[in-house]
């Protein structure tokens, strides 16, 4: 295999990484704020477990509009204009704090809010991406955003966000406010135009048909799309009983529990750190198996494991995996999908993704009920493995035309 020529990130990617990196530190420092001022309010877990429901529940709803309003917009302009709008928000919430009337409905309506900004924002963040690095950087690009992401949403958000709540109740909305107005100034400092070339004006509802159809259409990616979604769903099975896994299983402390993310947080970051490597020295389509196999190889022995130590290593594991095949798929999209489609396309398989995981749990709830939460790690990884057979066959079935992608 010949050698690969390594790829530099010039400045404008690096000022899109900074700016993407402030935005999900702050959304991080959010999210967690979130349920614990909800727990503040009320006692009802119902209630509490609701909130993170219905800030999931805009994807559902609105990912397919948003990606195709990402296509008809310069990219640059609509992630600081919904960092802008994100900032406002949390301003309105700050206030409604402060005089006491931010009762659960208020944060409810945040919530769901601050869920259609992320749809519009992640949408274009992706979609910019080919249009900053080029196809041959996307790799590189998406292991260092990756490296963003898990570090603001792990490492940084969550003691963050508990530390300043701790402080003041509004104080973890006040930072991400100010987090938000620099995010969305440093996005501006990207120069060039990025608003996808198009031909004709077309209608909102058109562009997301024609979205679809290309993607129904396309040999690879219908099939990867369909696969994805199976794996996140065989997947939550397992991760939506992970708090049940470490107290009840493992009979850890709650305070013990954080090292169970700390793992898969590390993890995460390794998982960005030799995704590259790998993928240079085994080829394309024998990186996507690799990286698709860990998380579910990984799962199954998690069902045998009653450890914190091992768990810890196995949880390691899984987010090594997940990470890695997240970056290839992710550039995989990027490379093939023309650049006028790329924010519609990638709506639809974020909507097919996301659309299987509520499913996924509901089912592993279920399965825990009649066996043992053990049980339920076995089986997802088995099922799992059965997709990972799939996505084998078809990424070695198609390799030339993903490593012509590239070129």
């Amino acid at each position: 295999m010949p050698r690969r020529v390594a790829i530099a990130l010039d400045r404008s990617f690096w000022k899109l990484f900074a700016a993407s990196a402030t935005a999900t530190c702050a959304d991080g420092v959010v999210k967690v704020s979130l349920p614990l001022l909800a727990a503040s309010l009320t006692g009802d877990p119902v209630l509490v477990s609701g909130l993170t429901a219905f800030a999931f529940l805009p994807w559902l709803l609105f990912g397919l509009p948003g990606g195709a309003l990402v296509d008809r917009v310069d990219r640059r302009r609509a992630m600081s204009v919904v960092n802008a709008v994100r900032a406002v928000l949390l301003a309105v919430l700050v206030v409604l704090i402060a005089t006491g009337t931010g009762g659960i409905a208020v944060l409810y309506a945040a919530a769901f809010a601050l869920g259609i900004c992320q749809v519009v924002y992640d949408s274009a963040d992706r979609a910019i991406l080919p249009q900053v690095v080029g196809r041959r950087g996307l790799d590189k690009a998406n292991s260092w955003l990756t490296v963003e992401e898990t570090v603001g949403k792990d490492f940084i958000g969550p003691p963050v966000g508990a530390a300043l709540f701790g402080w003041f109740r509004a104080a973890p909305f006040l930072a991400p406010m100010l987090g938000f107005v620099v995010a969305a100034v440093l996005v501006l400092a990207i120069p060039g135009r990025f608003r996808a070339g198009r031909t004709e004006p077309t209608t909102l509802r058109a562009d997301v048909r024609e979205g679809l159809r290309w993607l129904w259409n396309h040999p690879v990616l219908r099939n990867l799309t369909i696969y994805s979604g199976l794996i996140a769903a065989l997947m939550s099975m397992a991760t939506s009983l992970t708090v049940l896994y470490a107290l009840d299983t493992l009979e850890l402390s709650p305070s013990l529990y954080g090292l169970l993310f700390a793992a898969m947080g590390i993890g995460g970051l390794a998982g960005s750190a030799v995704v590259g490597p790998l993928t240079t020295r085994l080829g394309r389509p024998r990186a996507i198996t690799v990286a698709v196999s860990i998380a579910p190889v990984m799962s199954v022995l998690l069902g045998t494991v009653t450890d914190l130590w091992a768990a810890g290593g196995w949880f390691f594991g899984v987010a090594l995996g997940v990470t890695m095949w997240n970056v290839l798929s992710m550039s995989l999209r990027q490379a093939m999908i023309p650049a006028e489609l790329l924010g519609r396309v990638l709506g639809a398989h974020r909507v097919a993704l996301w659309g299987g995981i509520p499913l996924g749990a509901l089912a592993g709830g279920a399965l825990a009920g009649v066996t043992s939460v053990p049980a339920v790690f076995a089986v997802s990884g088995l099922a799992q493995l059965v997709v990972v057979v799939l996505v084998h066959r078809l990424v070695h079935r198609h390799r030339r035309l993903i490593e012509e992608s590239y070129a």
